[in-house]
């Protein structure tokens, strides 16, 4: 099958428009350099030292962020949090979080605030996390978060967490922080994200 090319004009709209029969239909298609700009997956960190894993440069159209966890693992008890960036340089909001996050065992909840804490397991350093983080923007500059991960490894009380809330933010998204909430680091494991326009 042969190519088809279709060049928007000036003004970046691309209209394809169905022939002239009764009705009519518009397909409007975002802007993209590239045939998967609009749904990118980034690149792979392994979390194997550090307190916090930054993915930074998120493009402006960006609407849907997923965050994977694989085999995610911390030298202490500590839980995992999830921080939302705004500026070139970021800073991460340490404020405007909103929602719950809850253990599947009702070991842990709480009442978010200064994060999206994305597991509250408090459970063993052998804990190996596995799990699925989803950020939507909603309007504005608000995200909603949903998330659903757990321990792997079988031990431990409190087998799987989940967080759901929202935050406010005063701008453009640009960032996020996956974190460990005290001083603890990463030991194992491998974190990744999706976004979409």
């Amino acid at each position: 099958m042969s190519s088809v090319v279709i060049s928007g004009d000036t003004s970046g709209a691309v209209t394809l428009a169905a022939p002239a029969v009764a009705g009519s239909n518009t397909l409007s298609l975002l802007a993209a350099t590239a045939t998967n700009s609009v749904n990118t997956l980034g690149t792979a960190v392994a979390s194997t030292s550090g307190t916090s894993i930054d993915f930074t440069s998120l493009p402006s159209w960006v609407k849907r962020i997923t965050i994977m966890l694989s085999g995610v693992s911390q030298s202490t008890t500590d839980d995992i949090t999830l921080l939302l960036g705004t500026g070139a340089t970021p800073t991460y909001a340490s404020s405007g979080y909103n929602g719950l996050s809850i253990s599947q065992a009702g070991g842990s909840t709480t009442n978010l605030s200064t994060s999206f804490k994305i597991t509250c397991l408090g459970g063993p350093t052998a804990a190996l996390i596995y799990g699925i983080t989803t950020l939507n923007l909603i309007t504005g500059n608000t995200w909603v978060c949903n998330s659903s991960n757990g321990n792997g490894t079988a031990t431990g009380v409190n087998q799987a967490s989940y967080c759901y809330g929202s935050n406010a933010l005063g701008a453009t998204l640009t960032a996020i922080r996956i974190a460990l909430t005290g001083a603890g680091t990463f030991d194992a494991g491998s974190i990744n994200i999706l976004y979409e326009g």
